[in-house]
């Protein structure tokens, strides 16, 4: 069987990186994509099992030899997607997860249209404001924006194929579980092994 591409991307504070990690967890068949950052390694992470972590020289000459599929400039730093570890990885049979923002995926969508896509709601903009300040380390003119910056991303929700809304972990993770059950199902992805049995 292919290996298939599973993007998820979303709302800012809607969980997204909470859910990747408990989709993982429950399916290890699944291979996080790694990129390249320029970003200091946080304690516990490891240079080329959670990023490739490069200098900013070497990322810009990643960019002018068009060796990324998709970067952004965000809080500082660059991170980007490989072009060549994306096509090795295809041409396995381990189906990749990628967590990228939504300039991310619409990149991605472009190299790998056959790709599932999905985007992570929170439930309303009031819960999502209140989630923000428990966490109450927020200045109020920074939830704001951040706030203002959801209402943006989530005008971006219909051009992906699922969307998934985060009102319980448990629930949403199940659905997402779901959704990857669901594509590897489809008939052009298992019709081409199951073909020589019936011919």
């Amino acid at each position: 069987m292919a290996a298939q591409i599973f993007v998820i991307s979303g709302a800012s504070g809607a969980g997204k990186t909470t859910l990747v990690r408990a989709l993982q967890a429950g399916d290890p068949s699944l291979r996080f994509s790694i990129s390249y950052t320029t970003r200091p390694p946080r304690p516990g992470e490891v240079d080329g099992r959670d990023y490739c972590f490069v200098s900013e020289e070497e990322f810009g000459q990643l960019i002018r030899d068009g060796s990324l599929v998709e970067y952004v400039h965000q809080f500082g730093h660059y991170y980007g997607t490989s072009r060549l570890w994306i096509d090795q990885a295809l041409r396995g049979r381990q189906d990749i997860l990628f967590d990228v923002e939504i300039h991310g995926a619409k990149a991605l969508k472009e190299h790998c249209p056959q790709g599932i896509f999905i985007f992570i709601l929170p439930p309303t903009p009031a819960v999502l404001e209140q989630r923000l300040r428990d966490r109450g380390h927020l200045p109020e003119a920074e939830l704001q924006q951040r706030l203002a910056r959801v209402r943006q991303e989530v005008q971006e929700a219909p051009w992906y194929d699922y969307l998934v809304v985060n009102d319980n972990l448990t629930e949403a993770t199940r659905r997402l579980q779901a959704i990857v059950t669901a594509a590897r199902s489809r008939a052009p992805i298992l019709w081409p092994t199951l073909s020589p049995f019936w011919s």
